[in-house]
């Protein structure tokens, strides 16, 4: 088996290209819900309007082949701030198990090296009250899974537990499907939706949380940067939009843009587009107090679309909760005008688990904690002094699992294995496994290996979890 890294020895070979402390960039790290890989205009959507990605796009690093850890949200979101694959945490699933507090998170590391901190949207690491009813987890009493991000390195937040409409997030129509509708007409009957906002002291928001759900966040989110800029200190801003998750809703704006198209279609790419705009009023913002090219930005989705939507995987198998590419592979961007080219690709498989080990070694900063980082750092790639990865990327979700080592990956699935060579054949239509039998054999072994490391790892740490994990282990005996 090969050793996977310890500590901070996936930053030993790059931290010659890091930046000095005192030209340490902010960071904005920017994820959007149930995205596809196709939904996009910088990965060739016609139809769906994204003019300001794609600006963001040209002005940075097109991620081609880069994937969620998971093919579902907790899992992935727990992956970006450890570095760390999500069974190797305990965060198996969507609404499963919390951020252990044990984990040492990549908003703890920067906060204790000078940066501020700040969380913005949906969060879906553990519950924020036990005092009420609250979106899918949180009830009276329920200490056991109460984990704000406030314990995980935060110093800021306004975070929802979970999913809300994404047009007037407070409220849905008395009769819905749950997935779709039109905004809601002033005066027009409605329900409370059950999803509340929470603020760092754990208080629920009640005030200005009308409109379109993407530019309420992002109306929390330029005060906290505007604060760390008046106070001269560099900021870490973590912005998870919630489109375009069910249930998509877009505001009058955005619905007009698309008003020929069915139910489904106007409001899944109205909520797109609605998300677009503030992408592009995050740019004007940081542009305007001239940090722009000292800035940071980086952009995917957790998973790819929803099945029951118009979202767009491309021209890949599968969509969200698949192992297959449409279900991981996801639109990716990463822009920093002080330093990578425009305009560039980035060709090398990615992953979210890579955000920490790549942000860490720019700014400089060592992971000493003596935990297991699974992610590398991009930097050295994205610097074109190496065209390769050092680690394979594993993925596991219920009973599936996959590896992908450069050109190749191996597909399982409930005692089957499947070869596809990505680099000819991104689709997955051809299983060659039968004739490739010793590139089989050496994919399985090492998704084998790595599942027992995630096991024996996350074992460490079981005396912390309230609940009973040992099914999801026995799928993999």
């Amino acid at each position: 088996m090969n050793k996977i890294a310890l500590c901070g020895l996936c930053l030993i070979t790059s931290n010659v290209f890091g930046v000095l402390a005192s030209e340490r960039p902010n960071i904005i790290v920017i994820m959007a819900d149930d995205m596809g890989w196709g939904d996009v205009g910088f990965n060739g959507n016609a139809i769906i309007k994204t003019p300001h990605l794609d600006a963001l796009a040209s002005d940075g690093v097109i991620m081609e082949r880069f994937y969620s850890a998971a093919p579902l949200s907790s899992p992935t979101r727990a992956s970006v701030l450890t570095g760390r694959h999500p069974f190797r945490t305990g965060v198996f699933s969507a609404n499963v198990g919390i951020l252990r507090k044990r984990e040492v998170t990549l908003p703890e590391l920067l906060r204790e090296n000078g940066y501020t901190t700040g969380l913005f949207g949906k969060w879906h690491l553990g519950t924020l009250t036990y005092k009420e009813k609250d979106a899918n987890r949180g009830s009276v009493d329920n200490k056991h899974l109460y984990n704000p991000p406030s314990w995980h390195g935060f110093e800021e937040s306004f975070i929802t537990e979970s999913k809300v409409p994404t047009f007037d997030p407070m409220i849905q129509p008395i009769q819905n499907d749950g997935c779709f509708w039109d905004y809601i007409r002033e005066g027009e009957p409605s329900l409370a939706y059950g999803t509340a906002y929470w603020d760092k002291e754990g208080t629920k928001v009640t005030e200005d949380l009308k409109g379109d759900d993407s530019k309420i966040i992002m109306d929390r989110a330029l005060p906290f940067m505007e604060r760390s800029i008046q106070e001269g200190i560099p900021f870490f801003s973590v912005i998870w939009f919630h489109a375009p998750h069910l249930p998509c809703v877009a505001g009058p704006q955005q619905v007009a843009l698309y008003k020929d198209l069915d139910l489904q279609q106007r409001n899944y790419y109205g909520c797109i587009t609605a998300l677009d705009e503030q992408i592009g009023r995050l740019v004007d913002y940081l542009k305007a107090k001239n940090i722009y090219e000292n800035s940071i930005i980086l952009f995917c989705s957790d998973n790819g679309p929803e099945l029951e939507t118009p979202g767009s995987p491309g021209n890949f198998r599968g969509k969200k909760r698949s192992l297959y590419e449409g279900g991981i592979r996801v639109p990716s961007l990463m822009c920093w005008p002080a330093k990578l080219a425009k305009g560039s690709k980035l060709g090398v498989p990615c992953s979210t688990v890579d955000y920490m080990p790549t942000l860490l070694d720019i700014v400089n900063v060592s992971n000493n904690k003596e935990l297991v980082l699974d992610g590398e750092s991009l930097w050295p790639k994205l610097m074109k002094h190496e065209t390769n990865r050092i680690k394979p990327l594993v993925f596991c979700s219920g009973y599936q699992g996959a590896v992908i080592d450069m050109d190749y990956k191996l597909y399982y699935t409930k005692g089957k294995y499947e070869l596809y060579n990505i680099a000819k054949d991104p689709s997955e239509k051809n299983d060659i496994s039968a004739a490739y039998p010793e590139k089989k054999e050496r994919l399985e072994k090492c998704l084998k290996e790595n599942v027992e490391d995630y096991r024996q790892s996350f074992e460490k740490g079981k005396t912390e979890d309230l609940v009973d994990w040992q099914d999801w282990w026995n799928i993999w005996k």
